[in-house]
């Protein structure tokens, strides 16, 4: 009976090779700034129910995180992943763009018709 419960153990704590490490905490949110160089500031909504009313209440809270091509502008859609700590406020990176903004396209446009 001791043996079984020895394998058991042993077996919980060995981990396949090629399994990926802890997974990182992610968060999808709106691009409210680019203006610093390699970060952007991601603004995530957090809907939650209130505790005694039980009515959703909104809540939003921004992020700082490095976007290290500039890739992302404001209104874009991001999936910005847990890191470690960058700068000050940097604790995130950005992921991948979930979805660009429609807005972010029309001066590209207005700018190639001009040149």
């Amino acid at each position: 009976m001791a043996e079984t419960t020895v394998e058991t153990k042993t077996a919980t704590v060995a981990t396949p090779q090629g399994e990926a490490p802890a997974r990182r905490n992610e968060k999808v949110g709106e691009v409210v700034s680019t203006k610093m160089d390699k970060t952007i500031v991601v603004s995530v909504e957090m809907r939650k129910a209130h505790p005694k009313y039980k009515r959703v209440v909104k809540s939003n809270k921004k992020f700082y995180a490095h976007d290290e091509q500039n890739s992302a502008r404001v209104g874009d859609q991001v999936r910005i992943r847990e890191s470690r700590p960058l700068s000050k406020l940097k604790r995130w990176t950005l992921d991948e763009i979930v979805r660009r903004s429609s807005l972010n396209t029309l001066p590209d446009a207005k700018a190639a018709t001009k040149a």
